[in-house]
């Protein structure tokens, strides 16, 4: 079990940061990070602190063009009514796909019948820059496997890949 204190900054602004005495923590080598994250920080003790940059490739991935898709409004229809509440550009909103799988889209543009929405992760085509310091290193024990998510189930970009990325890294529930 690791836990670090990190800043990661993005196009020049702070996109998100551990706060104050809430490091962030994880079991290393399981998928619960970014791989090149985790290789970034192995073997290093607490105290240490260690900055690396993330190319898109090894972060979130590039944009894909695909991704961005113009569904019909009426999809966003909630007991008759247009969802008003969440259809604005930047909005972001969970859907799931035909086959069940969830995943977050932000709308990009409303139209009169269509909405532009961006499946890809917030972070797809960034670099990514990282300021990290290894506060603690222990032996997991049965109370951290309590309440873990099961990363890789959710495919919205968490955890690696499904959990915990990009929101408040101690709760690792799907989003």
């Amino acid at each position: 079990m690791v836990g670090v204190d990190y800043k990661l900054t993005v196009d020049g602004q702070i996109a998100d940061q551990s706060r104050p005495g809430q490091p962030l923590e994880f079991i290393f080598g399981t998928g619960m990070l970014l791989p090149k994250f985790e290789e970034a920080i192995e073997g290093r003790e607490p105290g240490e602190k260690v900055s690396f940059t993330l190319s898109p490739k090894d972060g979130y991935g590039e944009l894909i063009a695909e991704a961005v898709v113009d569904l019909p409004k009426n999809l966003f229809m909630v007991d008759g009514k247009l969802a008003e509440d969440i259809l604005f550009v930047g909005s972001q909103v969970p859907m799931s796909d035909s086959q069940g799988n969830r995943m977050t889209g932000i709308v990009k543009e409303v139209g009169d019948e269509h909405v532009k929405m961006d499946f890809n992760h917030p972070m797809a085509g960034k670099t990514l820059n990282f300021d990290v310091e290894v506060v603690s290193v222990r032996d997991v024990t049965p109370e951290d496997l309590q309440g873990r998510c099961s990363c890789g189930s959710c495919g919205d970009g968490g955890c690696g890949d499904g959990c915990c990325e990009g929101h408040d890294h101690n709760h690792c529930d799907c989003h």
